[in-house]
């Protein structure tokens, strides 16, 4: 215990890990939700930017509640995932701080080093700022995908680091088990969806050697077809590790979540392409009185279509389970 049972059961032609996973990509609406963006500058010279969409309050007045929200690998505040959780997270009366990874808020980071699936030090300047700048009594952390790793890692590498007003957290889809989940991205149709990401991430460290010439070489970059190639090539040297391998071994949180001290919704469809059977912490769940994992049959990644044109089910379970136990 907790594994939580799963309530999740869309409509038959609405189930399956690749239906669920392009649906929204594809065909969900855009959310609404009007952000007012803050530049934050980074101890070392870089920056993030945090976009803040607070809660209607009645005369004005401000939530005492803060919820971090944090995308994925190469997405952004404005992905249709984030947006919907925001609004979500708004009408159930917490303010919402989208923090945006290094170079992920459509301009260029200024530094060679990237941000990456294990980055916890960003998420904790982010988080620190977001909580002195409303005075907010609590908070939560909602994580997708690579940001639903980070936040498991933050948690439980270092609990004493977590500012106290933090009560609870949930990672929706989260890869916990990073060399696993790199596997399986290599496999089968799940392909598709790395190549699809490492498109955008060759991109991106174009623009970033033609910004820095002489930080970092191209070559070989056009003839990368994985997520392991590129690792080894950039994500590794730019950030301080080894090689894949040893960004892999260090930055899954799978490693960490005996240490998580505060309840954690892990939220992962059993049918997430993106996922292997690693990322599914059931007997740390098992053993844990704080780690709640939640494994419906279908809702591929960072999905959880309803098919009623209610909220998503990752956006109705996070407000569930942060007003139990935030």
């Amino acid at each position: 215990m907790p594994l939580v049972p799963s309530a999740f059961c869309p409509p038959p032609l609405l189930r399956g890990g690749h239906v669920q996973t392009l649906y929204p990509f594809v065909l969900r609406p855009r959310v609404p939700v009007e952000y007012r963006r803050e530049r934050l500058e980074l101890p070392d010279g870089d920056f993030l930017d945090l976009d803040w969409s607070p809660a209607p309050e009645p005369d004005g007045a401000q939530s005492s509640r803060l919820a971090l929200v944090i995308h994925g690998l190469e997405g952004h505040s404005r992905r249709k995932y984030v947006t919907g959780m925001a609004l979500a997270l708004n009408r159930a009366g917490w303010d919402v701080c989208a923090m945006n990874h290094r170079g992920c808020s459509g301009e260029p980071n200024r530094l060679a080093r990237t941000y990456h699936s294990g980055e916890t030090a960003d998420l904790h300047t982010a988080l620190t700022r977001a909580l002195a700048a409303g005075g907010y009594s609590r908070a939560a952390l909602v994580g997708f995908s690579m940001g639903g790793n980070q936040v498991a890692k933050y948690l439980g590498e270092d609990p004493g680091r977590v500012p106290p007003q933090v009560c609870a957290a949930v990672a929706v889809s989260a890869p916990l088990d990073l060399a696993a989940s790199v596997r399986a991205l290599e496999r089968g149709a799940a392909r598709l969806y790395q190549g699809y990401l490492m498109r955008s991430l060759k991109a991106k460290m174009r623009a970033k050697a033609a910004l820095l010439p002489g930080a970092l070489s191209t070559a070989g970059l056009d003839a990368m077809r994985t997520f392991r190639q590129f690792d080894d090539a950039y994500t590794a040297p730019l950030n301080g590790f080894a090689d894949a391998a040893d960004y892999y071994a260090r930055n899954g949180a799978v490693r960490v979540l005996e240490g998580v001290g505060l309840p954690l919704l892990v939220l992962s469809a059993a049918d997430d392409p993106f996922l292997a059977p690693e990322c599914y912490p059931r007997a740390q769940a098992r053993a844990s009185a704080t780690l709640h994992l939640e494994t419906p049959a279908t809702g591929g990644h960072v999905g959880f279509v309803p098919g009623d044109g209610g909220p998503y089910w990752s956006e109705a379970r996070a407000v569930e389970f942060l007003a139990r136990h935030a």
